[in-house]
């Protein structure tokens, strides 16, 4: 701010006194041109100066929602070039994208909801609701889960489990997608000593898994398995690629959803 306040001085200086400072350098027509140089300089100068000092202070105060919609342009801007590139992605991978995934609801459905989630994550379990409360009204929907672990502990065994439990039968992943998005699968008790949590948290989901009538023995070793491993690194570069930082984050007919949307925005986002 100083030095535009210097500047645009020396700029009316310059204007007023460019031809008398620099003094008698040609006659007539060459000592016109250079006048007229002088001043030309000084006005691009003032006009610079003048547009830095006023327009900050006419967005700030004299109107400062021109902000917001600037603000609002270039996020709308943004959604667009991500959605774009999410269609792109979506027609040519939506078959590598499901085909390791757990699916809720009808897996042979013409609409389909991509899900980047997170077991603990308490926003991600509100959506699930949401979820939920669609696909029991309707038969055209289908979930791909997508496990995005991102919590170390929390988040590992339970990715792993419903993955794993996907190569057994896809229903009973499902079942235990709804029972560890609606059961706690750790204490805070199990919180207090973390070099025991993840051993903790994995008991406690393959408890869980056994109530959903899958094979524990075989699950416990498919979470280690090629399957799993490739999935998760499926979900981590899909996550890169659409610039996904947090869960949940839905992409809905090709287009992006970050954060916990109610009901009604994903029902509309569905259409008929």
């Amino acid at each position: 701010m100083i030095w535009t306040i210097l500047l645009l001085i020396v700029a009316i200086a310059l204007f007023l006194f460019g031809g008398v400072v620099l003094g008698k350098t040609g006659k007539g027509a060459d000592q016109s041109l250079l006048n007229k140089c002088i001043n030309l300089i000084a006005i691009v100068l003032v006009s610079g100066c003048m547009a830095r000092l006023v327009v900050p202070y006419y967005m700030a105060n004299v109107n400062p929602m021109i902000l917001q919609e600037m603000a609002n342009n270039i996020q709308e801007q943004q959604a667009a070039e991500k959605n774009k590139a999410i269609r792109a992605a979506v027609k040519s991978g939506a078959e590598s994208m499901m085909a390791d995934a757990p699916i809720l609801g009808n897996v042979d459905a013409e609409k389909t909801i991509f899900v980047w989630t997170d077991f603990s994550c308490p926003f991600c379990r509100r959506v699930h609701g949401e979820l939920e409360r669609v696909l029991k009204e309707r038969n055209d929907v289908r979930i791909v889960v997508k496990n995005f672990s991102i919590h170390g502990d929390l988040s590992d065994a339970p990715a792993r489990a419903v993955i794993a439990a996907k190569l057994q039968d896809n229903s009973k992943a499902a079942a235990l997608v709804s029972t560890l998005m609606t059961h706690e699968y750790y204490s805070q008790d199990d919180m207090k000593d973390r070099a025991k949590l993840g051993d903790k948290v994995k008991a406690n989901v393959l408890k869980f898994a056994k109530e959903a009538g899958l094979d524990v023995k075989q699950l416990e070793a498919d979470m280690q398995g090629e399957v799993v491993t490739r999935e998760l690194a499926n979900v981590r570069g899909m996550a890169q690629e659409f610039e996904i930082n947090g869960t949940p984050f839905l992409i809905i007919n090709d287009k992006a959803f970050p954060g916990a949307i109610p009901y009604k925005q994903i029902v509309d986002a569905l259409g008929k």
